[in-house]
């Protein structure tokens, strides 16, 4: 990069987080002034990024280039049978079931028989849990491997994607808990898997509802579920992760961000216009924390980021608070007889891969992989392995051949690589 460029670069960076640094209105100037100075930090590394592209690409082109994969873009087009479950609170939970087709069904048998003999194993149902600021869509890749394979629910935390708003935060301004997402998962398998055995796969958040239904609900835990699949999440200690940032960035983002959140949930029409102003820097940011690998499909990226998006400053507030109480160490136990598969990538800023090496040192007959050029979003960035392994764990519990491994779903990548 020449002199000039690197002044350029410089200089955009300073201008972004002098941007959001000022980006407050009335009142709540010096609030949301902390505010900027926060994600002024966290946004630097992104803004250079976005400031080199600038250097090249106009705002129009950037603008044109967004249009068009939102209309060609193939993921998260999936659909399945709908249908609705009720928490505790009354929130409407919405989720989807692929179920194995007749046909289908038909060849699967004779290919378990194969591998089984006569005794084919009980229909099992996978569950999947999405993480914070995503949806149900998010499992796209997966979703499309596993269809005809074995019946699968998805579902919309409370919310997010097609679910409804919580019920008590609405109502009583309540913030979420962890334990709260548990009980959630347990209405909608309730619902959506009345009987049968299941296999559990949670990314991020997701995870940890898993393992706050598993908390719960030992019982159920120990009757009905035949696998766990935890992905990209922790146990606890959310509160010592860096995000990638020096000491002094991340314990100012670490001060004001609670509080802030707060402020910025209660202005959440004039944050929301402010997010599509800066569009750009947000990009960015998405892209530093949702992957690593520099090959990422602009499609599979664009994809991310309208579902992190989509995702109300208000909500994201809401849940801020339940990752720094979350601690389900103790919950792991009740996975300690079953098949697990323990995976994420090595370069996660947002739950970092040693949470997953410390969940499956709790787990010593877990499989762990660690996934070396992959980010938060490893489903989306190496889909054919995390599929693979998802196959492998579902091989391992008994619902499916090992045949039925299915390849060819799109890898945005040809440098992923079991650790």
């Amino acid at each position: 990069m020449s002199e000039s460029n690197a002044e350029a670069v410089a200089s955009a960076v300073a201008s972004a987080t002098e941007a959001a640094t000022e980006a407050a209105a009335g009142g709540w100037r010096r609030t949301t002034g902390l505010a900027g100075v926060a994600i002024g930090v966290v946004a630097a590394g992104a803004a250079a990024g976005v400031a080199i592209e600038r250097l090249t690409v106009g705002r129009g082109m950037r603008q044109k280039a967004r249009l068009a994969l939102d209309s060609a873009g193939p993921y998260g087009g999936l659909r399945g049978t709908p249908g609705k479950a009720y928490a505790d609170d009354g929130t409407e939970l919405y989720y989807e079931v692929d179920d194995v087709e007749p046909a289908a069904e038909s060849a699967l048998t004779r290919r378990r028989r194969r591998l089984f003999g006569r005794k084919a194993p009980a229909s099992v149902t996978v569950v999947f849990s999405h993480g914070y600021c995503l949806n149900q869509d998010s499992w796209h890749f997966q979703r499309a491997a596993l269809r005809g394979v074995v019946r699968t629910v998805h579902w919309d935390q409370r919310s997010h994607g097609r679910s409804a708003r919580g019920a008590s935060q609405g109502r009583d301004g309540a913030p979420v808990t962890i334990e709260e997402l548990g009980r959630d998962l347990r209405a909608v398998i309730d619902a959506a898997v009345p009987e049968g055995p299941i296999v559990l796969v949670g990314h991020s958040m997701g995870g940890m509802t898993v393992m706050a239904l598993a908390d719960a609900y030992p019982d159920l835990v120990r009757e009905r579920v035949v696998g766990v699949a935890l992905v990209g999440t922790s146990s606890g200690r959310l509160g010592e992760v860096n995000f990638g940032l020096p000491v002094a960035g991340v314990n100012a983002v670490r001060r004001v961000l609670p509080g802030v959140l707060k402020v910025l949930g209660q202005r959440a029409e004039l944050v929301e216009k402010g997010r599509r102003a800066t569009a750009d820097l947000f990009a960015g940011i998405i892209k530093r924390y949702s992957f690593a690998s520099r090959d990422v499909d602009p499609a599979v990226a664009r994809f991310a980021e309208r579902m992190i998006e989509s995702t109300p400053i208000d909500v994201v507030a809401e849940y801020y608070p339940a990752f720094n109480d979350h601690d389900k160490t103790e919950a792991l136990a009740h996975f300690a007889d079953l098949p697990v598969l323990v995976l994420a990538g090595v370069r996660d800023l947002v739950t970092p891969s040693e949470h997953s090496e410390a969940i499956a040192g709790l787990l010593p007959e877990a499989e762990l992989v660690l996934v070396p050029d992959a980010g938060h979003l490893v489903m989306l960035e190496h889909p054919e392995l995390v599929t693979d392994r998802l196959a492998d764990l579902l091989a391992r519990a008994g619902a499916v051949p090992a045949a039925a491994t299915v390849e060819g779903y799109g890898s945005t990548s040809s440098t992923a690589g079991p650790g």
